[in-house]
């Protein structure tokens, strides 16, 4: 009995990415609290009779059960969480979905334990899944997990001189991780081969990142912004992460695109 014990384990999990396997398999790779991120195979679940085909849909969140293999692990048994049938019947919630689960899933590595991330993207997919305005939960989003990675933008002192940074138009610089006074960051912008990367900051993009890396959820959900704002916010995030990671992320091309199809 206690081998058995150590041959199976339960564990919360979400489904980041599947892939079909043989004739009636799928190859899952899950985010889970304990484990972080991890592969598994699900068999039989492609036929018609399987009853674990429900459960693992993509961006589920399922409580399985996995046993134990050579290479990979098995998901044996699935019961389904929260299911986020809403997020799944809307093109717009579904695809920051697929942006939410690809971000994590380049920014962790297999076999990692991280709880609060995986907490976050639970939360952020239940917001996904609610919300009115579904760029704000994207946003806060990024910056946990930009935080929990290690990678916190600075936006509270100039990365340059050390200042308290004013109301005004500053400068974020990638590289550094953070903002640039306008005297810093004028100066780092004009410089050749460093104009690429850093680029100037509106005040109202500044103050709201700076609202929702120091509030809750709940409280920065109530921000109201303009459009203008959130493009200026999202352009901010998507070139920070970007270069972080230095490469360019699938869904972030197909958002683009449904919005000037949309």
């Amino acid at each position: 009995m206690s081998q058995r014990r150590e041959r199976v384990y339960h564990t919360e999990a979400v489904v980041l990415r599947r892939s079909d396997l043989g004739e009636a398999d799928r190859l899952l790779t899950l985010y889970t609290p304990a484990k972080g991120k991890l592969r598994a195979i699900a068999k039989g679940v492609r036929r018609p009779t399987s009853r674990k085909a429900g459960h693992l849909e993509l961006f589920a969140h399922s409580m399985l059960l996995v046993a134990k293999g050579r290479t990979l692990d098995i998901v044996t048994q699935a019961d389904t969480l929260h299911p986020f049938r809403a997020l799944r019947e809307d093109l717009e919630r579904i695809t920051y979905a697929h942006y939410v689960v690809e971000l994590l899933d380049r920014f962790s590595s297999e076999g990692q334990e991280n709880s609060p991330l995986f907490r976050l993207l639970v939360d952020t997919l239940e917001r996904l899944d609610s919300a009115v305005d579904l760029l704000l939960p994207v946003r806060f989003y990024e910056l946990r997990l930009l935080a929990l990675e290690g990678y916190q933008p600075q936006l509270f002192r100039c990365l340059g001189c050390e200042v308290g940074i004013q109301q005004e138009v500053n400068y974020f610089d990638p590289e550094r991780g953070g903002v640039l006074c306008p005297d810093c960051g004028g100066t780092t912008a004009g410089q050749p081969g460093m104009g690429r990367t850093v680029h100037a900051i509106p005040v109202n993009a500044l103050k709201v990142l700076r609202y929702l890396q120091t509030h809750d959820y709940e409280t920065g959900s109530r921000l109201r912004l303009q459009p203008q704002t959130h493009r200026d916010i999202e352009a901010l995030m998507v070139h920070y992460i970007t270069y972080i990671l230095e490469r360019n992320l699938k869904s972030i091309e197909f958002i683009r695109r449904l919005r000037r199809e949309g």
